[in-house]
């Protein structure tokens, strides 16, 4: 499994407000603009706000059909399953699937929504990070949708209208090769016992990547702090520094194999990943979400306002919420949205969710906009003094 370093940073790669234009990495293709191609329904696709709007979902697989092709960016083949989900939706609609910037970020995708207005080649879909999903609302580019599963995803976790929704996402998690660290860290605290000296590393620097934005954000619950003051979670790092168990070298699978890495800070789904990966190479690695300080992000599906495939656009949101979409992300061991409805109703996909790292304490109220901005204003201006010596 690769991690994507420009996926792991996007989260916070929008607190930087640097809107960069995006280099096009395609030319136009030659699927039919659906924007004048009759649904079926009482709407025009391009403002369908749910499969009602197409007389039912056979008449919204018909007009996705007709479309025959939906364009998707970003989405790594090998990050949460989106490999076997990008070839389930293939299969089951015989809809052509257009791949581009797999590595991209949530910031690129957000570009080409802006500057390929009109063009067939812009994409339809975006998957994007809290904070870019929040601004996106609110800057009107994405298109409501509600998908038949809109009522099984908390609350919490959806914009009312549908705009944006999580769909799958991670716990902060502390990996640990068993073969080399005695007594696994399962906590915060843990890390700064002097067993851990010189073993503890995050995956990026919290003022560029998200996963390790996130660890800090994390250890500032753990420490008193909250999403509102993630100063604690520095200070934290900065004991850690000045006790001498905080490891410099940013984690990555290939030191994560080498064992220059052997505790490491990231989200769930990665850390989780090694444990097969690496399982026949000599580590054995054990995943643990810290019980004091619990922290998620999820990740979530939009439609383009603009999309040139609408009815396909919200074809493919409809297999990313449906029971076989989001089991398919439970096995790339990232958690579903709906987990939780799916647990309920009998459809969840037991083995691939026992393989999932325990929760003591759901991650429920997440950041917003304002609140990501203030913490990463104080991450920039305060990290490198609580490392630096």
């Amino acid at each position: 499994m690769t991690v994507h370093r420009a996926r792991a940073a996007a989260f916070a790669a929008v607190l930087t407000a640097a809107a960069l234009s995006l280099t096009a990495c395609g030319s136009a293709g030659s699927g039919t603009k659906s924007g004048d191609t009759a649904t079926g329904g009482a709407k025009d696709a391009k403002t369908a706000t749910s499969a009602a709007d197409f007389g039912g979902m056979d008449g919204l697989v018909a007009a996705a059909k007709k479309e025959g092709k939906l364009h998707v960016i970003t989405l790594p083949r090998d990050w949460a399953n989106y490999g076997k989900i990008i070839d389930g939706f293939k299969a089951k609609y015989g809809i052509e699937v257009e791949e581009e910037n797999p590595d991209g970020s949530s910031q690129d995708e957000i570009n080409a929504i802006n500057s390929r207005k009109g063009q067939d080649r812009a994409p339809d879909v975006v998957d994007l990070g809290s904070a870019f999903a929040l601004q996106a609302v609110k800057d009107g580019i994405l298109a409501p949708y509600k998908v038949a599963t809109f009522d099984k995803v908390p609350d919490t976790m959806k914009d009312a209208n549908g705009a944006a929704v999580n769909d799958y996402g991670g716990y902060v998690s502390i990996g640990c090769d068993a073969k080399k660290i005695a007594n696994c860290p399962k906590t915060f605290a843990d890390l700064l016992k002097p067993e851990y000296k010189g073993q503890v590393a995050l995956n990026g620097n919290p003022t560029k990547s998200g996963s390790a934005f996130g660890g800090v954000y994390a250890a500032a619950l753990a420490n008193g702090g909250s999403l509102d003051n993630i100063q604690p979670g520095i200070d934290f790092f900065g004991k850690l520094k000045q006790s001498g168990n905080f490891n410099p070298v940013e984690s990555t699978p290939a030191t994560v194999e080498k064992g220059e890495t052997p505790i490491s800070i990231d989200w769930s789904y990665l850390n989780a990943g090694y444990t097969d990966e690496f399982k026949d190479k000599g580590v054995d690695w054990k995943v643990s979400i810290p019980s004091d300080g619990s922290y998620a992000q999820f990740y979530n599906q939009a439609v383009n306002k603009w999309a040139p495939h609408p009815a396909a656009a919200r074809l493919w949101q409809e297999y990313l919420f449906s029971a076989e979409g989001q089991n398919l992300f439970l096995g790339g061991y990232a958690t579903p949205a709906t987990f939780e409805a799916l647990k309920k109703d009998g459809s969840l996909d037991a083995a691939a969710a026992a393989k999932l790292p325990a929760v003591e304490k759901p991650f429920t109220t997440f950041p917003t906009v304002d609140q990501i901005n203030a913490a990463k204003k104080v991450v920039t201006e305060n990290w490198t003094k609580a490392i630096a010596g």
